[in-house]
């Protein structure tokens, strides 16, 4: 593999579930860079789990702050594996975009309710009353907007999905 023809990073992004953590370690460990998950940098950061952000500070308070970590990214050669939320916040997206190509990882509404189950329980940031076929109805468009990629991560396994990202980025 050519690191030369590979983008500066690597960004995942998408909503909770479809993989993002899983592809990130098995992508970074393909193409030979860093692995870096942002859900768990804010954590680091902020000292606190993301269940007690939002408990403390709300969705949009959660939000403000996974921009402020996102805008404090300075990485090259990293496989980047962001939380669904950060789409909510145009100046984070716009920094992520200029640090590399982004990856949209989706699965079908219906997976994803099997995948997560209750997004109460799972610490999905989202507003209250919301089910998770509004989130990703309402998330969805955000992603597609600044994806330069999109993948069906829908019946394939993680090797698959590896192997079809890998395929994208190297043309």
């Amino acid at each position: 593999m050519n690191a030369n023809s590979l983008p500066k990073n690597i960004v995942l992004i998408g909503m909770p579930a479809v993989g993002k953590s899983t592809i990130g370690v098995l992508l970074a460990e393909r193409i030979r860079f860093s692995y870096l998950d942002t859900d768990i940098y804010l954590q680091v950061n902020e000292g606190r789990r993301l269940y007690e952000i939002i408990a403390a500070d709300g969705m949009d308070g959660f939000c403000d702050i996974e921009e402020k970590n996102i805008l404090s990214l300075t990485c090259r050669s990293h496989v980047i594996a962001t939380g669904g939320s950060v789409v909510y916040r145009e100046a984070a997206m716009a920094h992520l975009k200029s640090m590399g190509a982004l990856i949209h990882m989706d699965v079908s509404p219906d997976e994803l309710k099997r995948r997560i189950g209750n997004i109460d329980q799972r610490g999905v940031v989202h507003s209250g009353g919301q089910t998770l076929a509004d989130l990703y109805a309402e998330r969805h468009p955000l992603y597609r907007r600044y994806e330069d990629i999109f993948i069906d991560c829908s019946k394939k396994s993680p090797e698959a999905v590896v192997e079809e990202i890998t395929s994208q980025i190297l043309v």
